[in-house]
């Protein structure tokens, strides 16, 4: 069995959003073209592998069909803003849409039939900021959130884990799945209060769903020391007492200290240390079965190798990383630790941490 398959298209670059916004076709160009230089899809270890759009059906599990329908229209009409500021149709962004959420559902679907032992889905436009019934932050559909209810609903499993290392709270992938204890949400971001206006460490979920929605919201300019703290005194502890069935991964890797519209100081290697962390977790836990869909990540410079390495560790492929370990103000690092006994704090009335 090829142990990792990379799901992309060319289509993806047809979304269009205007010469100057940040999600451009080029972030997906230089991620690609660096899987592709790199030589590990001469491995044998990778496979790419290109998937069909979804059905309407498909998209129907999040999101309400008149959105849909609103979504078609606007783009048949050539395309506009969907939302208050930021996130942009052309006229073929309604069918990229489709493949980016059929990109999502071809890698888990690989992975659940045991073709492969993980994906990596390499999709745009992103989707963690997408509700039931509107458009966010760049993201038109939820590909994530359908990918763990197609889960839920037409394989019959009863506990999805999503782990977002978006630099962004994804406050449509929260609101989905806020009542639910079959979705585990457990989001590590920035301060939210500028965008989106949800993540608070208060926000636990609701009904069914308490205690199954986890956030992190650091401070901006936290480090790789903060990130990697959180995601072993408190994600990894989550996660093993969950114990998912699969293992979703919204990624963004917008964390990056040289990104332009994120405000983390995270290096490329504290992303390699949480995908080692991840994977490990998910080989105990689930037998592998881990697929991560791209999300943000605008640093043209980093993004490329980023994602390489990614598909790298996934594959178990050698690949060369190197990067700089930005030096973070004391006074961040101390307010970080605050964050991460708050959320201890908070979580602990759901799940048990013991501190070493």
């Amino acid at each position: 069995m090829v142990k990792t398959a990379v799901v992309f298209t060319p289509k993806y670059f047809l979304h269009n959003p205007g010469r100057t916004h940040p999600e451009s076709a080029e972030r997906l160009r230089v991620m690609i073209s660096e899987v592709e230089d790199s030589g590990l899809l001469k491995t044998g270890n990778c496979s790419l592998m290109e998937p069909k759009p979804a059905r309407i059906g498909d998209v129907e599990l999040v999101h309400d069909v008149d959105y849909i329908k609103l979504m078609d229209k606007v783009c048949k009409s050539g395309g506009g803003l969907l939302d208050r500021g930021d996130t942009v149709a052309s006229s073929e962004s309604f069918d990229v849409a489709l493949h980016a959420v059929g990109g999502v559902l071809e890698a888990t679907e690989l992975v659940m039939r045991r073709k492969f032992q993980n994906a990596f889905a390499l999709v745009r436009p992103p989707g963690h900021h997408a509700g039931p019934y509107r458009a966010c932050g760049f993201c038109i559909f939820n590909n994530v959130a359908i990918a763990a209810t197609h889960l839920l609903e037409r394989f019959n499993l009863k506990r999805v884990l999503i782990l977002d290392i978006d630099a962004h709270h994804g406050n449509g992938t929260q609101e989905i799945f806020y009542s639910s204890d079959k979705v585990l949400y457990i989001s590590l971001h920035q301060d939210p209060r500028g965008f989106p206006g949800t993540g608070f460490v208060d926000e636990v979920g609701e009904g069914e769903g308490l205690g199954y929605n986890v956030n992190i919201p650091f401070p901006f300019r936290t480090g790789d020391r903060n990130y990697l703290a959180a995601l072993s005194q408190i994600v990894a502890p989550i996660i093993e007492q969950y114990k998912p069935q699969f293992m979703l991964a919204s990624v963004g890797f917008d964390g990056h200290y040289a990104d332009p519209i994120a405000s983390l100081s995270l290096s490329a290697l504290c992303y390699h240390k949480v995908f080692e962390r991840a994977l490990n977790l998910a080989s105990r836990l689930c037998s592998g079965r881990f697929v991560a869909v791209l999300e943000g990540g605008y640093a043209l410079s980093f993004v490329g190798k980023m994602a390489a390495a990614a598909i790298a560790q996934m594959s178990g492929t050698d690949y060369k990383l190197t990067d700089n370990i930005p030096t973070v103000r004391e006074n961040v690092c101390k307010q970080g630790e605050i964050v991460i006994k708050e959320v201890m704090d908070v979580q602990g009335s759901f799940w048990e941490f013991h501190l070493g």
